[in-house]
């Protein structure tokens, strides 16, 4: 939770670029737009946004992907990457959920834990300074 505003949060999450690591190509900030994500060698993965509620929720759907760190490089292909920003004790909160990544998948456990990096310490640190941080070293 952060003292800044539901709309301060949501502009941040939209700008995908500075808080989640690697290539971001395309745009990322209404209902529609389509973004491609690459770190190259190891993942490249290409979002819709199909759901965009200003100041509440956007959700992204994976239509295509490849990580070469694990046997079904399409894992995430169909999954659905969800950020829902409500106000609590007046104060914001961010609720993130990767739809459909799930314990059988052979990437769950790094792709958690990369996801936990970026959410707590990138994009809090953009939310909250205005700069997000490179958690991959």
């Amino acid at each position: 939770m952060v003292d800044n505003s539901k709309e301060e949060v949501f502009n941040a999450i939209n700008d995908v670029r500075s808080w989640w690591q690697g290539e971001v190509e395309g745009n990322t900030a209404a209902l529609n737009d389509e973004f491609s994500y690459s770190v190259p060698g190891i993942h490249f993965s290409k979002q819709k946004i199909i759901e965009f509620i200003p100041n509440e929720k956007i959700q992204w759907l994976i239509t295509d992907s490849k990580l070469s760190f694990v046997k079904d490089q399409t894992e995430w292909t169909g999954t659905k990457i969800v950020f829902e920003i409500s106000e609590v004790n007046n104060k914001t909160q961010v609720r993130f959920s990767h739809l459909g990544l799930v314990r059988e998948f052979e990437c769950y456990g790094d792709c958690s834990n990369a996801w936990g990096k970026l959410i707590e310490e990138s994009l809090l640190s953009l939310i909250t300074t205005g700069k997000g941080v490179n958690v991959f070293g």
